[in-house]
């Protein structure tokens, strides 16, 4: 089987904003949607791992673009893991016009855990550590987007606190990891995407929160283009961390 899948795209008219271009949500899905069927037809989908009380948790993801894809174009996802650790695994996509130039590319990582301890699995031996059969090496399919960056906060600012409902919780009973994205790019003007456009996305997942459980948003500029966010429930526990960069 080959080791890079391909899934192609359209950009429907409601999953755009204002600009006419796809919400960074959605574009979201399509990759986190590219990556189950990428792992499903080679045997580590989400269905066959959760029969033996095994699943995928998100753990960082940025996405840089060059350009967003406007409204009635067609896309494609390209995607390949990189690399496996002991605890980690790496996956990589490139967004796609259909001639093959890019919108722009991202970078992710992965753990699987313990449904029931909720602890990290050690991937080179589950499953006599089949998975590294998927790797691609680097210079096979190059990723030219920087790799996953560190957090500091120091003068963060609380600019929001809201409460968690129906519509954010997902399958496994918490707060679905793009709607973290959408929070947290809703504390910005929507003349910032109308006018600048949005030219990286990166966030880290630290814990995982649940209905009803309150969100509280911090807020740090870095320069005029560039802030980082951390999300805390109840106020205290940090539950994820980005970097939101504009145009």
């Amino acid at each position: 089987m080959e080791k890079i899948d391909i899934y192609p795209f359209y950009v429907e008219p409601f999953h755009v904003d204002l600009s006419g271009r796809i919400f960074m949500g959605i574009l979201g899905n399509h990759l986190l949607n590219a990556a189950g069927n990428h792992s499903q037809r080679r045997g580590w989908g989400i269905g066959a791992l959760n029969e033996n009380r095994h699943t995928w948790v998100l753990s960082r993801l940025c996405i840089e673009m060059e350009e967003m894809p406007l409204r009635y174009e067609h896309a494609e996802v390209k995607t390949w893991v990189e690399g496996v650790m002991k605890l980690f695994t790496s996956r990589n996509f490139a967004i796609l016009r259909p001639d093959g130039t890019p919108y722009g590319y991202a970078r992710s990582i992965w753990s699987m855990i313990d449904m029931e301890t909720r602890k990290p699995c050690d991937l080179l031996s589950l499953y006599d550590g089949d998975i590294v059969n998927y790797v691609v090496e680097p210079e096979e399919n190059i990723c030219p987007i920087a790799g996953h960056g560190r957090f500091r906060f120091r003068n963060a600012e609380l600019v929001r606190t809201i409460d968690t409902y129906y519509s954010d919780i997902d399958i496994n009973g918490h707060v679905n990891s793009i709607k973290y994205i959408e929070h947290i790019l809703d504390l910005f003007p929507i003349e910032r995407f109308t006018r600048q456009g949005l030219r990286r996305f990166e966030i880290a997942y630290k814990a995982e929160s649940y209905l009803g459980e309150p969100l509280s948003f911090y807020l740090q500029p870095v320069d005029e283009n560039e802030f980082d966010v951390e999300v805390r429930k109840n106020d205290s526990e940090t539950v994820c961390q980005a970097k939101i960069c504009f145009k």
